[in-house]
């Protein structure tokens, strides 16, 4: 299971409820994030993340992505499921389609790579949660600078959000868009709710 969306959507907070919502399910879970879930991956996300100087050529970025998703994968995923319990990641490949694909225009190298590195893997579930840009960014940077995504222009969130937006509504079956504005409690709701076939099947 996997928690998408642009900055300042509320993700964290989202994967805590999540979790504690399987937990009271009875259901083992392990929490992991992307890029990263993994020591190489990680490092994968300290270069890729980290402010500098050096413009980042964004095939470089894509393939860091993936090689570090590859890693993750493999590492921790897998085995986890194998074992019987439930992975739930603050974001997977879907975040390659919004920020390389949609937002760098990347589009066709993203599809090419997520068949080479996953196949037919996916998540049984994937929850977008979903403001305006405006909103989102707000949140995410307050006072704070951001890593070196972060700091990228609104037009290339909107582009982002466009194609989660776009992805959710061509598969249905495999992702809920959440609302992600309003109190803390409707949105808790509102997840508990698009949870709700997954949790009873």
């Amino acid at each position: 299971m996997v928690v998408e969306g642009t900055e300042g959507v509320g993700k964290s907070t989202a994967m805590h409820h999540i979790e504690a919502l399987l937990q009271q399910h009875g259901i083992d879970v392990q929490l992991t994030r992307e890029p990263g879930g993994t020591p190489l991956a990680e490092e994968i996300r300290n270069a890729l993340l980290r402010p500098r100087d050096e413009v980042v050529e964004p095939m470089a970025e894509l393939l860091l992505m993936f090689a570090a998703r590859a890693q993750h994968v493999a590492g921790l995923i897998r085995p986890t499921l194998a074992r019987g319990s439930w992975v739930l990641s603050d974001r997977f490949v879907d975040s390659s389609f919004a920020y390389q694909g949609g937002g760098r225009g990347l589009m066709l190298p993203v599809n090419a790579l997520t068949d080479l590195v996953l196949g037919g893997f996916a998540p049984d579930l994937t929850l977008v949660l979903d403001v305006p840009v405006s909103v989102g960014l707000k949140r995410a940077r307050g006072d704070m600078q951001g890593d070196r995504i972060e700091r990228e222009e609104t037009d290339f969130f909107e582009r982002a959000r466009n194609t989660f937006l776009e992805r959710a509504a061509q598969m249905p079956h495999r992702y809920a868009v959440i609302d992600a504005i309003g109190s803390l409690p409707v949105v808790r709701q509102r997840i508990t709710e698009a949870m709700e076939t997954l949790l009873n099947d």
